[in-house]
């Protein structure tokens, strides 16, 4: 498979738009958890829709006492992300949720897109997941771009993620170690059907 720059792929998505008619062209990007996806999906200047949007909420994970692993598979609403795609892939405008950090939380109806827009970008973990519900993601999709990055790096950038979001350094490396790292597990089994791996910045 094929591996650019990011800069060359940031060039290239100029020319996705023009492969389809009547509806956005679907871009995927994904990669492990630290990797850069969401800065590099805004870099390209497109509309976007994450997948962390559906996370399900807190409190509902408290209840199915999954919140000590949240980011896992089975804690989004993949049901509710498929629709959209499916809804977006139809040329229909929908309005979408977005993930705050800082409130770790899904902001419902926050992301108006548009179904007649050239090109959407959808970015998040699971894109190439085949089980539990993902597996109806990459039929939708038009193409997908993994991210690589070093393990060392990513790593460094998600304990400073963690931290920055109130975790100690103690805490964030254990979640670094223990849920982040099981997660990047099962996202790498997918690479190998990702039309591009990108290079993170």
């Amino acid at each position: 498979m094929m591996c650019i720059t990011h800069e060359d792929a940031i060039a290239r998505v100029d020319t996705l738009s023009e492969r389809v008619s009547g509806r956005p062209f679907l871009l995927g990007v994904v990669g492990p958890p630290g990797v850069g996806k969401s800065t590099f999906a805004a870099a390209l200047g497109r509309p976007l829709l994450q997948m962390d949007g559906f996370h399900l909420a807190n409190e509902y994970l408290d209840d199915l006492g999954a919140r000590d692993r949240k980011g896992a598979p089975d804690t989004f609403d993949v049901e509710g992300y498929v629709a959209m795609l499916a809804r977006l892939r139809s040329g229909h405008d929908v309005i979408a949720p977005r993930f705050d950090r800082d409130l770790d939380a899904a902001i419902a109806g926050a992301l108006p897109l548009s179904g007649s827009a050239d090109l959407i970008v959808t970015e998040g973990n699971y894109l190439l997941c085949p089980d539990g519900g993902w597996g109806g993601v990459r039929p939708l999709l038009d193409e997908v771009w993994y991210l690589t990055l070093p393990d060392a790096v990513r790593e460094e950038r998600l304990v400073a993620r963690h931290r920055r979001h109130g975790r100690t350094l103690a805490e964030a490396t254990a979640w670094v170690r223990q849920v982040d790292a099981r997660n990047a597990e099962v996202i790498n089994r997918g690479a190998s059907l990702a039309d591009l791996l990108v290079a993170a910045p």
